[in-house]
């Protein structure tokens, strides 16, 4: 029986293609003379931690369907993105794999550019846990100093249920509150954050009475992307924002947050608190 076509063997036209993207010396391979770019079958098996033979077999399109954990080997030994990911369980399973979350201690210097290019508009870049990863100074001047605190207090949900100085700043703090929660409902749940969630739950349910109610309740209203957000400030006095929310391309766990003014008066109160020798810190 011949093998199958490239048009009916996309998985391992796929893997094939990625495999051959990698560079044998980046993972301690001898580079050599080798008759095509890229990693081995063999030496790509390796790094998955798979038989050989059954590898050349996918990529001939005759190993059977391999396991969900099998992929999750492959797309770690290829590299892969989370879309790449993604792709490769659509092509095999016609489904995409089953989320999972990532922890994060920052960003790549791209997005960092992203953020400062924004400014005078404050961005933030948080988990789906709701940590702040990432901030610009607009940020740092409109909406909290977030360098000025430990990592691990760096949390949106924590920071309105828990300081005094997010009802100071909210309007409507209950709607705000009930908002946010509803958010993070849909954010954590779509990035597979269960064990992180359970363990953040249980203890603001034991610190806020408020967030143990509201998260008990199941009338909740669902989650938006985007909306206009009134602060009180420290400084400025009153001020609103245009409010939209991304995903982050490649990173399904993360989110673009950016805050944009509604006047160009706004922006540029914002850009004059920005200046080097402010040091003042604002809170939303």
């Amino acid at each position: 029986m011949s093998d199958p076509s490239p048009a009916e063997n996309l998985l391992g036209t796929y893997l094939r293609d990625r495999r051959t993207r990698l560079d044998p010396k980046a993972f301690g391979f001898p580079a050599g003379r080798r008759r095509t770019p890229g990693l081995r079958r063999e030496e790509l098996a390796q790094r998955a931690n798979i038989s050989p033979t059954w590898y050349a077999w996918l990529e001939q399109g005759r190993g059977g369907a391999p396991s969900a954990d099998v992929l999750d080997r492959l797309a770690r030994a290829l590299m892969l993105t989370d879309v790449e990911r993604e792709h490769l369980f659509l092509l095999s399973h016609r489904r995409p794999p089953q989320a999972h979350y990532h922890k994060n201690e920052g960003v790549t210097p791209r997005l960092q550019r992203v953020l400062d290019a924004l400014n005078p508009s404050p961005a933030v870049i948080r988990t789906a846990m709701w940590d702040i990863i990432a901030w610009n100074r607009a940020s740092t001047v409109a909406l909290m100093d977030y360098g000025s605190l430990p990592p691990e207090q760096r949390n949106m949900l924590r920071f309105i249920f828990l300081d005094p100085r997010a009802r100071a700043a909210q309007y409507d703090w209950d709607s705000v509150a009930r908002m946010s929660l509803a958010a993070f409902r849909l954010d954590s749940a779509r990035a597979g954050a269960a064990a992180d969630l359970e363990l953040m739950v249980d203890d603001l349910c034991q610190r806020s009475p408020e967030f143990k109610a509201m998260w008990r309740d199941n009338d909740s209203p669902a989650g938006h992307a985007d909306g206009i957000k009134h602060v009180k400030h420290p400084v400025l006095g009153q001020i609103a924002f245009e409010y939209s929310a991304f995903a982050v391309d490649g990173r399904t766990d993360l989110i673009l947050a950016v805050y944009n003014p509604t006047t160009p008066e706004e922006a540029d109160r914002i850009a004059g608190l920005m200046a080097p020798s402010d040091d003042m810190p604002a809170h939303i």
